[in-house]
């Protein structure tokens, strides 16, 4: 399969995809959709974050800097803020930057 046919077949894929979603944004939900739908960020986040967390040989310093930032974003509802507070305790430069022991 050509490289040209793949990207097009990708486009008609996620183009559709979000077609379809963005059409959705006039319905009417049910009151039980509404509330179970503001859950799925939080989920998400969890998901994503749990992960590396725990499954990391330093993992205590994470849960630790996880907390933190986790407190600060509760807080201050600031993302600006809570990014750079984890990232602080758990001894990172920022977001992408290694770690001090590296």
């Amino acid at each position: 399969m050509s490289g040209w046919l793949v990207i097009l077949l990708m486009w008609a894929v996620t183009y559709a995809a979000r077609f379809v979603g963005l059409s959705l944004g006039r319905l009417e939900l049910p009151p039980f959709w509404l509330a179970f739908l503001r859950f799925v960020p939080v989920s998400v986040f969890a998901a994503l974050i749990v992960p590396d967390v725990l499954g990391s040989p330093e993992w205590a310093r994470r849960l630790i800097g996880a907390a933190v930032g986790g407190a600060l974003l509760w807080r201050t509802r600031n993302l600006a803020l809570g990014i750079p507070g984890a990232s602080r305790r758990t001894g990172r430069r920022g977001c992408w930057g290694p770690s001090r022991g590296v």
